[in-house]
């Protein structure tokens, strides 16, 4: 079920005053593409990247296979803001009980859908479950070089870090390689090793179609679905569409530092600033994407030249930490991740108004005080600062 809808600046080494310097030979790693302009990183592009484009942008119909119960009826719905694949003020709802030693999902799901093709099956919480928490939907710019990290850099960023804040390594199901795993660095739990299978997840969860690689129909609150409802056999895709989202979010550009602002000095030295009090601890500023022709995703996907040696810095450490405001979901970390979540990058942070997991916060400063557990000592040493430094991180934080 294929649509038919059809319709560099080199990123910021002149602020390598503030980034970790990299000596840049013709054979070594290069910066990755960035920009907030729609357009191709190289993955693929041409009517390629213009039917990937679309497909990704939506919307899906029930002759498609919408619903029966769903979140949006196209990515785009969710991923707008600044650009298609950026974030949204769109959030989904999830539930489940926690008795103290153990979380149980929602019946049905912990993912709580709330739109549905027919009032019969809409979707609710049901009483007693204990645990409800709303998740913001997160940009997915540069998620291509994100999924050409080699696994064992993070896991070395991991070991590296000081064991009060040392992030957790889960490994995940590569759903296109059944039976491998690989290190987890999509969605708020790191649910996700690789764009192929998020996007399976995606196009079950949020708008109700299988594929091959998500087979079960999702019901509403754990109830059968009335039959004159069950429109479709499954896969209602053959896998074409999902394959269209993965390419395209392989395509995105990183975003785009704001030279403007991160050229001034009050930035430059908020920078300095931002690795004094600890804050790059967890927000890593830089990792260098695997070689092109490297094999990740259990063997089922080659890195290309176009996401290969890519320098990106995206201010995240991709591991799942405790800063005291977990959503007390568990998903596939087991019991341990129920309040750790993934360090957020902060690449294109100017772009969003509403911040952190829950979207609680409206400004930079409100959102690093809620920064608490595992993140503690660095709002602790921001707090110290003098009102001018304070405000210098945040000139530096503006310009993300």
């Amino acid at each position: 079920m294929r649509s038919r809808r059809m319709t560099t600046l080199l990123s910021v080494l002149a602020v390598c005053a503030w980034t970790t310097s990299v000596v840049l030979t013709q054979s070594g790693p290069r910066e990755a593409p960035a920009g907030f302009d729609g357009l191709s990183n190289g993955f693929i592009t041409g009517a390629g990247f213009a039917e990937a484009l679309e497909e990704f942008t939506g919307p899906e119909t029930i002759a498609d296979g919408l619903g029966p119960v769903f979140n949006g009826a196209g990515c785009g719905e969710c991923h707008t803001t600044p650009v298609i694949g950026g974030s949204s003020q769109t959030f989904e709802r999830r539930a489940g009980r926690w008795d103290g030693s153990r979380f149980t999902d929602h019946p049905g799901g912990s993912l709580i859908q709330d739109r549905a093709i027919d009032h019969r099956v809409q979707e609710r919480v049901i009483v007693g479950n204990n645990v409800i928490a709303l998740r913001s939907s997160l940009s997915i710019l540069g998620d291509g070089f994100v999924e050409a990290i080699d696994s064992n850099d993070i896991v070395d960023v991991a070991r590296s870090q000081p064991s009060s804040v040392r992030g957790r390594v889960i490994e995940v199901p590569v759903l296109e390689a059944p039976g491998q795993t690989r290190v987890g660095r999509f969605g708020w739990k790191n649910q996700q090793a690789s764009l192929l299978s998020f996007s399976a997840d995606a196009y079950n969860n949020e708008m109700g179609i299988t594929s091959p690689m998500q087979m079960v129909e999702n019901n509403h609150n754990g109830r059968a679905l009335p039959p004159d409802l069950d429109l479709f056999a499954e896969p209602e895709d053959n896998g074409e569409d999902v394959q269209l989202f993965a390419d395209f979010m392989r395509s995105t550009k990183v975003p785009p530092v704001d030279m403007v602002i991160a050229s001034s000095s009050d930035a430059i030295r908020g920078s300095s600033l931002f690795n004094q009090i600890g804050c790059n601890q967890c927000h890593t500023r830089q990792f260098v994407t695997a070689r092109a022709g490297t094999r990740i995703n259990g063997g089922a996907f080659r890195v290309p030249a176009a996401l290969g040696n890519k320098i990106i810095r995206p201010f995240s450490d991709f591991l799942l930490h405790d800063i005291g405001t977990g959503d007390g979901i568990v998903q596939n970390g087991g019991a341990g991740t129920r309040n750790q979540l993934r360090t957020t990058p902060l690449w294109g942070l100017r772009t969003r108004g509403r911040l952190m997991h829950d979207g609680r916060s409206h400004n930079t400063n409100d959102a690093i005080q809620q920064h608490r557990g595992q993140a503690t000592a660095a709002r602790n040493a921001f707090n110290s600062l003098s009102s001018n430094d304070r405000n210098r991180v945040l000139v530096f934080l503006s310009s993300l």
